[in-house]
């Protein structure tokens, strides 16, 4: 699906006991090549390649991947997608980077278990940094609480907003972080608050992909979650 001009939303999916679980990271085209939003599970290199084919892109070809935040179902397949890239440069903000490169665990992982393989971060971003696309400049949103470091990105001559794990779509409608996997509420409450001042008629998010909401919708979710998670 082509969300604005060059950027396509994907779409990898994982067997699960409850059913089929979906996940969309974002390919958009820049003046230097395909750049990538998010990678995937760890075994998902190949779905993402042709997810990208779909779009007449190749993995091959990707100049450079963007981690929204370091979960690893956005990060697990980094290391192999970059393998099979061309040799991308790999952006994540300061925050998110020790758990992206192996100095810290991954926060949400079992501190006895196994985890993804580490990749070195090339460019630490921050907040308000901008990429120039085909649909014009997108901005780099610092949306934390879901994760240390998350980002959102927004598109602003398209309305459109990225927004990653910050927001969800369900059954088509537009509703607020998964509280079970946000460890810091009030601060993910805060960032909706700030995606909320952005001008949106389309959010693409990771979990629920495409949803035909802006502005308007996440005002209200921001109001909502204020209600209860304000401190």
């Amino acid at each position: 699906m082509e969300l604005a001009e060059g950027v396509y939303a994907l779409e990898l999916t994982m067997e699960r006991e409850e059913g089929t679980a979906a996940f969309h990271p974002v390919a958009v085209e820049t003046p230097r090549g395909p750049l990538l939003i998010d990678a995937g599970l760890p075994g998902q290199t190949d779905q993402l390649a042709a997810a990208l084919s779909e779009h007449g892109l190749d993995l091959a070809d990707v100049r450079g991947i963007v981690l929204t935040h370091h979960d690893g179902d956005h990060a697990g397949c980094l290391a192999s997608a970059r393998e099979r890239a061309a040799d991308p440069v790999v952006y994540a903000h300061e925050a998110a980077a020790p758990y992206v490169d192996g100095r810290e665990f991954p926060v949400k992982s079992d501190p006895d278990g196994n985890r993804y393989e580490p990749v070195p971060i090339d460019v630490e971003l921050q907040d308000g940094v901008t990429f120039r696309t085909k649909a014009g400049p997108m901005r780099a949103v610092f949306t934390p609480g879901h994760a240390p470091g998350h980002l959102a990105f927004h598109l602003p001559e398209a309305e459109l907003l990225l927004a990653a794990d910050a927001l969800r779509g369900e059954n088509g409608e537009l509703i607020g972080p998964a509280e079970h996997f946000t460890p810091d509420m009030a601060e993910a409450t805060r960032s909706v608050g700030r995606l909320a001042g952005l001008d949106a008629e389309t959010v693409h998010c990771y979990h629920g992909g495409t949803v035909d909401a802006g502005t308007a919708e996440i005002e209200a979710i921001y109001e909502s979650l204020t209600a209860e998670y304000s401190r």
